[in-house]
């Protein structure tokens, strides 16, 4: 049976506190069919992988009314969730204290359904939330006019003043969110623009979906939704000066309301591993390293790692902006040991990593074993990213992924496969349309060094450094060299050293 049952990943997730409360709450509910969820519950619990079998033949459930008693468990075990402390949230209780105000109203009882909506709206205004807010409003309207007071005009007035500047408010929201999106999904599927006509078309749809604003006059959460439009569009434009401008906006509104960080605790962590990657794409060492300490000074307080999820992207975040670092210093042999941590790391929270992120440390991997000259093991970690069809990676990585394969196979000496190897690659990339100048002119230079006599090789390489580094800072071209710094390993065949000597040089002299 398949391993991926939503119920049985559910229950594999509980921590050992969360069962114990699970037990205890099923426990006050009694009956019979209840019985049957707790048997269901303790079998799941005990297995290592869904089994309808040992299901069945382990508790008093028929094969007709296990689809029931799935659902039944399911349900009961998210509503002990909600009721843990640590899964509560602000939302949450305004949610709440919603629906306890429409029972109260139903009951005819308004002036206690409206005490509870003002409380409720004030929770929500305090975290500006305010599609919430509006929600709680328009139910105060709908109160009121049962709710008969001399005062209902002047509170009727207020209450038309206040629902009209929210509902102002959430459009503006849902605009910016709906530009977010689709700036950051136009990144995930195309990534960044490769000519003219790309970079007019997406300047084009920016200008015209940004929606007018006044800074002054926009809430937290909007400015938050602002600045992450015009970071995907720098993104995507290969402006990184000004990703990392907007990237240091996001984090600064949480170090400037630093009760969001509880509040909206995965939009604070994705905000620094926005930073943390504009600085690594403008290549600013010092400032980098500096925020990844903060960062991981920020993990170790684990005031606002609320829960599973939580952690799991601090895990992300942390290591892979860690493996930048080593990078950017150019200590390739000081990364590899970090590797055997990372993959501990990915087996402990492996439900909750997609196989995207795995396959991103795998090129990773494969790029600190490059840097430290052992191709290998590069090649190992490069294969098995390759060899992933299910995968939905970014069409860049996978492209350049295939590219330091060639790389890796020409520097490990296996030259003998190496003709069939730049066919396959290059038909690849001409099928991802991921053909560009730099790739081009690489790709047949490999081609061609079988033709090429012993004593040629260097200035082989020299003039191929010479013709690749005018587009070291070209707006379309220079994206080349972030998943493979091929500049540096042309230097270190001239040079005669490792690529390692030649990045640690360059971090030291033109690192900022």
């Amino acid at each position: 049976m398949e391993k991926t049952d939503a119920l049985f990943l559910l229950v594999k997730s509980l921590t050992k506190s969360e069962k114990r409360q699970f037990k205890l709450y099923a426990g006050r509910l009694g009956g019979n069919s209840e019985k049957n969820f707790i048997a269901l519950f303790s079998i799941l619990d005990k297995l290592e992988e869904f089994d309808e079998k040992q299901i069945l033949s382990n508790t008093n459930i028929k094969k007709q009314q296990l689809s029931n008693s799935k659902a039944h468990l399911y349900r009961q075990i998210l509503v002990s969730l909600k009721l843990n402390p640590i899964h509560q949230s602000a939302k949450m209780q305004v949610r709440e204290q919603l629906d306890f105000a429409t029972i109260l109203y139903n009951k005819g009882l308004h002036k206690q359904s409206l005490k509870v909506l003002d409380k409720a709206k004030g929770i929500a205004l305090l975290n500006e939330d305010n599609n919430l807010a509006f929600s709680i409003v328009e139910l105060e309207k709908v109160v009121e006019s049962q709710y008969i007071t001399r005062s209902l005009s002047s509170r009727a007035d207020n209450l038309i003043s206040q629902s009209k500047e929210l509902g102002e408010k959430t459009l503006m929201l849902s605009k910016l969110s709906n530009l977010s999106l689709q700036l950051y999904s136009m990144l995930l599927k195309k990534g960044y623009v490769s000519n003219d006509k790309d970079f007019e078309e997406i300047q084009i749809f920016f200008k015209g979906a940004l929606p007018e604003y006044e800074l002054k006059k926009l809430g937290i959460i909007e400015r938050l939704y602002l600045y992450k439009a015009y970071l995907w569009y720098s993104f995507i434009v290969q402006d990184f000066v000004s990703s990392y401008r907007y990237a240091q906006k996001w984090v600064d509104l949480f170090y400037y309301n630093p009760q969001m960080k509880r509040t909206n605790p995965v939009f604070y962590l994705k905000g620094i591993n926005y930073l943390l990657e504009s600085l690594f794409l403008i290549q600013h060492l010092t400032r980098f390293r500096s925020t990844l300490n903060f960062f991981e000074e920020e993990l170790n307080n684990q005031k606002f790692l609320l829960n599973e999820n939580t952690e799991s992207l601090a895990f992300l975040y942390l290591y892979l902006n860690k493996i930048n670092l080593y990078f950017l210093q150019g200590d390739f042999n000081l990364g590899l040991r970090l590797i055997p941590e990372v993959l501990d790391e990915i087996e402990t929270h492996r439900s909750k990593i997609d196989d995207h992120h795995v396959m991103v440390f795998y090129y990773k991997f494969a790029s600190l074993y490059f840097g430290a000259s052992q191709y290998d093991k590069c090649i190992y970690y490069l294969e098995r990213i390759i060899k992933n069809k299910q995968l939905g990676m970014r069409e860049d990585l996978m492209c350049f992924t295939r590219i330091l394969n060639l790389v890796a196979h020409y520097e490990a000496g296996r030259d003998q496969n190496l003709e069939v190897l730049i066919r396959s690659t290059y038909k690849f990339l001409m099928k991802m349309n991921e053909l560009h100048l730099v790739q081009q002119k690489f790709i047949s230079f490999l081609r061609n060094l079988s033709n090429i006599y012993p004593h040629e090789i260097k200035n082989a390489f020299k003039e191929l450094h010479k013709e690749l580094k005018v587009f070291e800072n070209h707006p379309y071209e220079k994206r080349s060299f972030m998943y493979l710094d091929i500049i540096s390993w042309l230097e270190s065949k001239i040079e005669n050293v490792s690529v390692e000597s030649i990045i640690k040089k360059k971090s030291k002299q033109v690192y900022k």
